[in-house]
């Protein structure tokens, strides 16, 4: 289960692990109906207002899980055994990634700074000296804030004595770095795909689990059903998120089908010799900034929000990319997975289709315990691993800088820059960087620590982070640089 565990994370979850059994049975058109009034009887706990609410979220989860998008829908009174079929049908997924579930969305109040009952009405009121718009006021012995007035600065809840201002935040909105989710004239929220990045941040953010993205476990799983030949390619953030070890996961994912498991990092040294020999070529023709390429939620950034680092942007493909493409030469007819905690990678694979089909760490426990795979209890495959420590390095923060000063030529001119996270902090110093960066070499990670820290990992970033380390210890290699 995942580390952010909370009711909407189960909902989501138990959504993914029974529509995946489903698939398994091969009973996925005849029960996917049953599947909201069995997640809510009649007479079970709600978690909104109702079990009728509840139904209609589960049934839109539902819809999400098998690849479709809230907005995607005829009307409500069309079968799930509808989409179900068309899901079994498609040759390629689509985009969007992200929705909302409009019956999810609980349309919060406008952001706002509110004055609490622990307010104390001291005689200093640095809360009405401070304001600089006159917004509050004395009432009895409680200051009030006019919402007409106030301008959001924050002052009062920054010189309160007894921090009795709260800011009230719309969570979705705040963890979205490029203002892409915002209220529609009913109140709710809506995702302007022309907008989004794809970073999943707002999914993470919302505590009523309206954010939704399309899955392709039923792409995957039809697949491998079917006996096509698959190839997982697991991302280098893996390590620590299935116990057990990546001999094991290798053998749980044979088990489940998979003709083959590449780890993507052996991707991530091709990138990182590419891009190093890239960048030493720049530098040559006086280029005065490179940045990396690896985090598709940060070149979606760039392509959607600072079109003046496009130029900037390194030419190399990803590792996925770069892996994908090498699985395709050796094994044309083989269909190629990516698995990760990133929901961008899905639009990445959407725009560069050398990846078939992208799962999350989180669907893929959901797949291991809808097929009753124990992952530690499994013989440990034979898989021997071919990356090196650096490449692997590629999932923190700092790894691909890493990886890229590590086989560097003597003597370039290398001064590297880090953005740890995409904020909308750090998209401002991404603009001022267009015009002036303090070094020559940019990386960038959407999420902060890295892809460790992706929306949909199963265990906490500083469990991820330190399970990697002991992967990058015990494979030390470098790339070559011949």
């Amino acid at each position: 289960m995942a580390y952010n565990e909370n009711f909407a994370t189960l909902v989501r979850q138990g959504v993914l692990i029974r529509v995946a059994r489903a698939m398994f049975d091969g009973t996925l058109v005849e029960t996917v109906d049953r599947l909201p009034f069995e997640m809510r009887p009649r007479r079970a706990q709600s978690l909104t207002c109702c079990t009728y609410h509840d139904r209609a979220v589960l049934r839109y989860r539902v819809l999400a899980a098998l690849g479709f998008a809230a907005g995607e829908t005829d009307d409500d009174a069309t079968p799930l055994a509808d989409y179900a079929r068309r899901a079994l049908a498609r040759e390629r997924p689509e985009g969007p990634t992200l929705s909302v579930i409009d019956a999810a969305c609980s349309a919060c109040v406008q952001s706002r700074y509110e004055i609490t009952s622990t307010c104390r009405g001291c005689m200093a009121r640095p809360c009405l000296a401070n304001c600089p718009k006159h917004a509050i006021s004395m009432v009895g012995r409680q200051a009030r804030i006019d919402a007409e007035q106030c301008v959001s600065c924050g002052r009062c809840q920054q010189v309160c004595p007894f921090h009795a201002i709260v800011r009230i935040p719309i969570p979705c909105e705040e963890a979205c770095p490029v203002d892409a989710i915002n209220k529609d004239a009913s109140g709710r929220e809506i995702i302007d795909p022309d907008q989004c990045i794809a970073c999943g941040k707002c999914a993470m953010a919302c505590p009523f689990g309206a954010v939704a993205e399309k899955s392709q476990l039923v792409d995957v799983l039809r697949h491998l059903r079917a006996g096509t030949p698959v190839v997982a390619l697991p991302a280098p953030a893996v390590y620590g998120q299935f116990p057990g070890g990546f001999a094991r996961l290798a053998a749980a994912l044979r088990r489940l089908g998979f003709a083959r498991v590449a780890e993507v990092a052996e991707g991530a040294d091709l990138t990182a010799l590419a891009e190093t020999q890239e960048f030493a070529e720049r530098v040559a023709q006086g280029a005065a900034l490179m940045t990396t390429s690896c985090c598709p939620a940060y070149v979606s950034a760039v392509e959607r929000h600072v079109p003046a680092l496009r130029p900037c942007v390194s030419h190399t493909p990803s590792p996925m990319r770069l892996l994908a493409q090498a699985v395709k030469r050796d094994t044309p007819a083989a269909l190629t997975v990516f698995i990760g905690p990133c929901t961008a990678k899905r639009q990445e694979a959407l725009t560069h289709p050398e990846c078939d089909y992208v799962l999350t760490f989180e669907e893929l426990d959901a797949i291991f315990v809808a097929s009753d795979i124990a992952v530690e209890l499994e013989p440990a495959a034979d898989e021997t691993a071919a990356a090196s420590g650096a490449a692997r390095g590629f999932a923190a923060s700092g790894g691909v800088t890493a990886a890229v000063k590590a086989i560097a030529p003597a003597g370039l001119d290398f001064r590297p820059v880090l953005i740890d996270g995409l904020s909308a902090k750090n998209m401002r110093l991404l603009k001022a960087y267009a015009s002036k960066c303090p070094g020559n070499f940019l990386e960038v990670m959407s999420c902060e620590g890295g892809c460790v820290a992706g929306p949909r990992t199963v265990v906490s970033p500083q469990e991820g982070a330190t399970a990697l380390k002991a992967a990058i210890a015990a494979c030390p290699r470098a790339a070559s640089k011949d």
